[in-house]
C-alpha cells in the first residue's frame, strides 16, 4: 500500500499477526534516493514491516550502476533491521542483462527480495524471469513473482522456477481451482 495509509492500516491490523507492507518510489522509481529513504523511514515508523521499493529504471538503463546500488542501499539504511526489503525491478522494461544487473545490485545493497514488477508498466511474472532472477541472487535471497499470477498451474510453475513468494490478485481462484480469466 502507499505509505500515506500505513499508520491507519497498522492500527486496524494490530494484534492480528498480519504484516503491513508499504511501497516506496511507487510506481516509477524515478525520485531521488533521499526521497525513497525518507518515505521508507516514515512507513516503517508508522508500522510497515515490509517495504517494496521500485528500482530506478532510468539510472539502470543509463548505466549508472553505482547510482542504482546507492538508491537501494539508502532505503535499506532507512529501514529497521527486521524490515523486509523487496526491490521491484520492472522486468518488462529491462533487457536480460539489465535484469541480471538489477538483481546483483539489489543483493549487494542488502535487499531481502527481488520482485518482478509493479503491474503499472504492463509487466507480469514469467517462469523465464523468475528463473533468471533466482540464478542471479542464489538460494539465500527471496524472489517474488508478481503480476498476472492468476491460476494454480501458473502459481506452481513460478514456484518451481524459484519464486519464494507470489503476488496474486486472484488468490481465491488459485486455491480453489477456479478460472479468473486470462493470465498465467
Amino acid at each position: 500500500m502507499n505509505s500515506c495509509r500505513v499508520a491507519y492500516v497498522a492500527r486496524k491490523l494490530q494484534g492480528t499477526g498480519v504484516r503491513v507492507c508499504a511501497v516506496v518510489g511507487f510506481p516509477l522509481g524515478a525520485m531521488t534516493a533521499r526521497s525513497k529513504a525518507f518515505e521508507a523511514r516514515e512507513a516503517t515508523a508508522d508500522g510497515a514491516a515490509e517495504v517494496d521499493m521500485v528500482v530506478n529504471v532510468g539510472l539502470l538503463k543509463s548505466g549508472d550502476l553505482h547510482g542504482v546500488e546507492e538508491d537501494i542501499r539508502a532505503v535499506r539504511r532507512a529501514t529497521r533491521s527486521t524490515t523486509v526489503l523487496k526491490v521491484i525491478i520492472e522486468t518488462a522494461l529491462l533487457t536480460q542483462d539489465e535484469k541480471l544487473l538489477a538483481c546483483e545490485l539489489a543483493k549487494k545493497a542488502g535487499a531481502d527480495f527481488v520482485k518482478t514488477c509493479t503491474g503499472f508498466s504492463g509487466g507480469a511474472a514469467s517462469v523465464e524471469d523468475v528463473s533468471l532472477m533466482r540464478r542471479a541472487v542464489g538460494a539465500g535471497m527471496g524472489v517474488k513473482a508478481s503480476g498476472g499470477v492468476r491460476t494454480y498451474k501458473g502459481a506452481v510453475a513460478l514456484i518451481g522456477a524459484g519464486a519464494t513468494r507470489l503476488g496474486c490478485s486472484a488468490s481465491v481462484a488459485i486455491v480453489t481451482g477456479g478460472d479468473p480469466g486470462a493470465g498465467y
